[in-house]
C-alpha cells in the first residue's frame, strides 16, 4: 500500500499534511536521523494509529505534527498555513487554539481539583467546552471535586484527556496514553479516546507499541528506522472492550 493517501482515495477532508519531514539530532560529532522523509496525512475526524518500536521516530513525528518541535526539513501543512516555517507566535496559538496532547504521564496540578485542571485549558481557550461537560464525556462526571491523589492511574489519564479535548481541538494527539497503565486500566482509557473520537469528529492519532491497540483504528502507520513503513486500513474498527493483551 502507498505510504500516502491521497483526499480522492480516502474521501475525506485532510486536516494534516506532512511531506518530507526530516529531523536530524546532532549529539557531540553523531548525527542521529529520527526522520527520515516522512509522507503523510491526518484526515478530518479519523482515528489514526501510529505504531512502532521504541526509537522508530513515532513521538519525533507527533512532537513536530503538534507543533511542540520542528523539522530538519520539509514541511507540516494545517490548511493552508506551514507550521514548520510559521513565527514562534503562530506555532503557540496553534498548539493552544487546534491540538489537545495527551501523554504517557497525566501531567495534572496535584493541588487542583479534577475540574479545577480541565479549567486551566478551557480560561484560556476559543470556543471551550463545559469543563464538567468534557469529565462527564470520559465517564468522570462524579469525580470532578476529586483531587489526583484521589484518582487511580486511569481516572487521572482520563482527566488528561478531558483537559486536552474541553478546547475543542481539531487534533488530539496521544503519546502512549495507556503505557503506564494495566491492561484492564489502558482499555477504559482508550474507550474514552475512542468517545472523543466519535462524538466530537476530532482527528485523532494515538502512538503506540501494542499492535492490538491498532484494531481501534481507521488507518494503521507503522513507523520503522524513521520511516512510514506501511499504512493499513481496518475496514472495521473493533471497540477497545474487545480487546486484550
Amino acid at each position: 500500500m502507498s505510504a500516502v493517501v491521497s483526499d480522492e482515495t480516502h474521501g475525506r477532508a485532510c486536516t494534516l499534511s506532512a511531506r518530507g519531514l526530516t529531523k536530524i539530532y546532532h549529539t557531540g560529532d553523531v548525527d542521529v536521523h529520527a526522520l527520515r522523509g516522512v509522507d503523510m496525512d491526518l484526515y478530518r475526524g479519523e482515528l489514526v494509529v501510529l505504531l512502532g518500536s521504541s526509537g522508530s521516530g513515532k513521538s519525533t513525528l507527533l512532537n513536530i505534527l503538534g507543533g511542540l518541535d520542528l523539522p530538519t526539513a520539509g514541511r507540516i501543512m494545517f490548511g493552508d498555513v506551514d507550521i514548520s516555517r510559521a513565527s514562534e507566535d503562530y506555532r503557540t496559538k496553534y498548539r493552544r487554539d487546534h491540538v489537545g496532547f495527551v501523554f504517557q504521564f497525566y501531567n495534572l496540578i496535584p493541588s487542583l481539583t479534577a475540574l479545577e485542571n480541565v479549567l486551566l485549558v478551557t480560561e484560556v481557550a476559543r470556543e471551550p467546552m463545559d469543563p464538567v461537560d468534557a469529565l462527564e464525556l470520559v465517564g468522570l462526571g462524579n469525580r470532578v471535586e476529586h483531587f489526583p491523589a484521589q484518582l487511580s492511574g486511569g481516572e487521572q489519564q482520563r482527566v488528561a484527556i478531558a483537559r486536552a479535548i474541553a478546547k475543542r481541538p481539531e487534533i488530539l494527539l496521544c503519546d502512549e496514553p495507556t503505557g503506564a497503565l494495566d491492561s484492564q486500566t489502558g482499555i477504559v482509557v482508550l474507550e474514552a479516546i475512542d468517545s472523543v473520537s466519535r462524538q466530537l469528529g476530532t482527528t485523532t492519532a494515538v502512538i503506540t507499541h501494542n499492535t492490538v491497540i491498532g484494531d481501534m483504528a481507521d488507518r494503521v502507520i507503522h513507523v520503522a528506522d524513521g520511516r512510514i513503513a506501511s499504512i493499513e486500513t481496518n475496514e472495521k474498527r473493533r471497540s477497545p472492550a474487545e480487546m486484550s493483551w
